[in-house]
């Protein structure tokens, strides 16, 4: 059985010059090279409900002024609606909000600033606090479900989750959250995690059958060395490096990260959903990976997927419909590999998908630790799956990342949500260790 789950967006900030909003627009290289802006021509995504599940999103930001129409918090530690920033990296929800749906700002047109991929979205914010030092004592087995929930019952359409754990593994009391999703027909699109971060395959939320998997690429369009992971599971590929998006108070950074892939992703699921309004998340979802542009090995491979993103194509070919989800089914995994079984340590081992990997009974997963990355400025740290070089004056903190392995995992099970057991009950925490091989806080 599984729980004491442990997500963690943890940053390192790092001082820098900053940078103009006109000069922003400049950078945004992903909009011309994955026809983005060709698909602006089709819709920009007005209102299509997109949900971000991260660390609150700073409705006040400029480039989002207006885009946040509701939100809540479940993890107990932040703001009723979700707008202030929480956890080790509150700024991380802000980075990417803007990436999906930021407006720009200015006169004449807005031309300052980040444009996001959908920028007529409307943004629904769910702070979660993902780390194992919640205030309020709400861990991420509780607060998982319950952003899912909130978000289908708000009228999501799609939902980013650009956060990720070390195991293709997820608690029983995961399944039927994902599942509600499934059945009122939304699009769920997270991370496939980074190497630069310790993953070195994609971990749950990513491993979850029916959600699309985002591999990270790198300027040139190759798959990154360090923003990205592979698996089975990736279902495209999108940009990773070299990102930018704003930070809560108004300010702009540079970035690096699946987390910013994920982003990108969504928003031309809320195109789609927006030109197709009738259109199943299944059919969305399979226009994306099919009119991808093929790359790695021929067809699909773990390191690209289906193929790079091309969002232009996702939004105006013709695209032959398919009978069921391409990326698999949550609902056919719980049938096979939940339902009628007296515990989950008793559970057969599930059978593959021909997309979705044979993912092992659940096991607690471990928190992503953070890395130090060279480039432009000395070392930025990894933020779960995000590389940080801030561009304007922002407060430096050192975060840390605990793993949590939970004695009750020998203990029967306890009743969850989808009526299945998951124990409970944290064992001692070890402290895990920084990119520099020391304890977090330690000099």
């Amino acid at each position: 059985m599984v729980c004491g789950v442990v997500l963690s967006l943890v940053s390192g900030l790092v001082f820098a010059p900053a940078a103009a909003a006109d000069e922003i627009r400049e950078k945004q290289y992903w909009l011309g090279a994955y026809g983005i802006r060709e698909a602006w021509k089709s819709t920009k995504g007005d209102g299509v409900k997109v949900a971000i599940i991260d660390s609150g999103v700073d409705a006040s930001h400029p480039d989002l002024r207006n885009a946040v129409i509701g939100g809540t918090d479940v993890s107990g530690a932040g703001t009723p609606d979700g707008q202030t920033g929480i956890g080790q990296t509150p700024e991380h929800g802000t980075l990417v909000a803007t990436l999906l749906a930021g407006h720009g700002h200015g006169k004449g047109g807005r031309p300052d600033g980040i444009v996001g991929v959908a920028p007529e979205a409307d943004l629904l914010a769910v702070s979660t606090w993902l780390g194992s030092q919640n205030p309020a004592g709400i861990d991420v087995d509780q607060q998982i479900p319950a952003a899912v929930r909130w978000a289908v019952d708000n009228g999501a359409q799609v939902i980013n989750m650009s956060l990720t754990s070390s195991t293709t593994s997820w608690p029983q009391s995961w399944d039927s959250a994902f599942l509600y999703a499934e059945q009122h027909d939304v699009v769920i699109v997270a991370a496939a995690g980074n190497r630069a971060g310790g993953s070195f395959q994609s971990g749950a939320p990513a491993t979850i059958p029916g959600v699309l998997t985002v591999a990270g690429l790198d300027r040139r369009g190759n798959a990154s060395q360090d923003a990205s992971s592979q698996s089975i599971v990736i279902g495209v590929a999108a940009p990773a490096e070299d990102l930018v998006g704003g930070l809560p108070g108004g300010g702009y950074a540079e970035w690096s990260g699946t987390s910013g892939a994920a982003p990108l992703v969504s928003g031309v699921a809320a195109l789609i959903r927006a030109k197709y309004p009738q259109m199943s998340a299944a059919q969305v979802i399979n226009r994306i990976i099919s009119t991808s542009r093929d790359a790695g090995a021929p067809g699909h491979d773990p390191i690209y997927g289906f193929g790079v993103l091309d969002a232009d194509a996702a939004l105006n070919a013709e695209v032959a419909e398919v009978g069921q989800n391409p990326v698999g089914s949550i609902a056919q995994w719980i049938t096979v590999h939940r339902r009628g079984q007296p515990t989950p340590a008793q559970n057969s081992a599930p059978a593959t998908h021909s997309t979705r990997p044979a993912i092992p009974e659940p096991t607690t997963p471990v928190a992503v630790a953070p890395r130090l990355e060279g480039g432009l400025l000395p070392a930025a740290v990894v933020v779960g799956f995000s590389v940080l070089i801030l561009l304007v004056l922002a407060l430096g903190v050192q975060q840390t990342l605990r793993a949590r392995r939970l004695a009750a995992a020998q203990a029967g099970p306890a009743a969850d949500d989808a009526g299945e057991g998951a124990g409970s009950g944290p064992a001692p925490q070890p402290p895990v260790q920084g990119a520099d091989g020391k304890e977090p806080g330690k000099p």
